[in-house]
């Protein structure tokens, strides 16, 4: 019986850690799309879903009912095992990157040493999902999106790769949580030297989200609605909740990376009294409020655009910088080890 309990309470513990991150992510995302619908009609002078519930704050509860409710349709020359497992495996990966981030100094799932790793790894993994659906759905409007989104993903994830070998440099630990604290005693000009790749890694996750002004694999002109032209009901919530994810998450790696996390801004020591979970769930909704501001102001790129930005601009600048932060870092008797 004590042998039984002895691996029960580990594995409860940890499950309940798991449901203390992802039903509250679940609840942000589904208010996330009602939050980008209001924001827009703002911005556009008009209202958004105002009807549903007081504010309209029963929007996204009405909208998951009519998913659920709604027939799943699979095409009949649709590879049909890959055909429900790409949303799954997109909204999966959405939500597993949240194990490493850390919301205060001690509240994190799992704080390993290669944090950064398995950030890099679950990103790199997301295009498997949007290849499979197109693919499996057997419609050429769906593949061509997929193909299209796949050679954007990669594209943009190079640059990001080398943005966070900057972030490296600079702290000298793969683990989040100590890059965090690193900030906090950062010297003022090692900070400005980062906010252009801050600036380069934000730009780089739009298109690795695939939002506007990058969302080319949702091209209507051409594709209809890209990758997931072929679903329907719950199989396509999961392709839309895992976007919405995507955007939280890489919200919460740019805060880690370059605006301190849980940390006070500027560092002032008078706001310490606030929880850190506080400071990164404002940080956090910042950002997310930049995703909804960029999508109401720019028109969409060309796709030679979108190609020419990351393989042309992106990639040599984050190339140059990487070899400019290790020179000065160096010179200065500052690089890590």
């Amino acid at each position: 019986m004590f042998l039984l309990q002895e691996h029960i309470l580990p594995l409860l513990i940890i499950a309940l850690k798991v449901a203390l991150i992802v039903l509250p992510l679940i609840v942000c995302v589904a208010y996330l799309t009602l939050a980008e619908r209001r924001v827009i009609g703002l911005m556009q002078l008009r209202r958004g879903p105002n009807v549903t519930g007081p504010f309209g704050l029963l929007q996204p509860i009405a909208d998951a009912i009519k998913l659920l409710f709604k027939e799943i349709v699979v095409p009949s020359p649709s590879d049909k095992i890959l055909f429900i497992l790409a949303p799954l495996i997109t909204f999966t990966l959405a939500l597993v990157g949240w194990a490493v981030i850390p919301f205060d100094k001690f509240l994190v799932l799992s704080n390993i040493n290669v944090g950064v790793l398995y950030i890099l790894a679950i990103s790199s993994l997301g295009v498997y999902g949007i290849i499979i659906a197109g693919w499996s759905s057997n419609s050429k409007y769906a593949f061509l999106g997929a193909v299209r989104s796949a050679a954007q993903m990669i594209s943009y994830e190079i640059s990001i790769g080398m943005i966070i070998v900057t972030v490296l440099l600079t702290t000298g630990t793969l683990n989040l949580t100590e890059i965090v604290e690193i900030q906090k005693n950062r010297l003022w000009w090692v900070e400005l030297m980062m906010a252009p790749m801050a600036v380069v890694f934000f730009i780089s996750v739009l298109a690795e989200t695939n939002r506007l002004p990058f969302d080319l694999p949702e091209a209507e002109s051409e594709l209809v609605a890209g990758y997931n032209v072929e679903y329907s009901s719950m199989p396509f919530a999961l392709f839309f909740l895992g976007e919405y994810a995507n955007m939280i998450l890489v919200s919460g790696m740019t805060t880690t990376f370059f605006l301190g996390g849980y940390l006070p801004p500027f560092n002032l020591e008078f706001l310490n009294f606030i929880p850190g979970i506080i400071w990164f769930v404002f940080k956090v909704s910042c950002l997310l409020f930049m995703f909804l501001w960029l999508r109401a102001t720019l028109p969409r790129y060309r796709y030679d655009q979108l190609m020419y930005l990351g393989w042309k601009v992106f990639l040599p600048l984050t190339l140059f910088w990487v070899i400019l932060v290790s020179s000065v870092l160096m010179y200065t008797d500052m690089l890590p080890g």
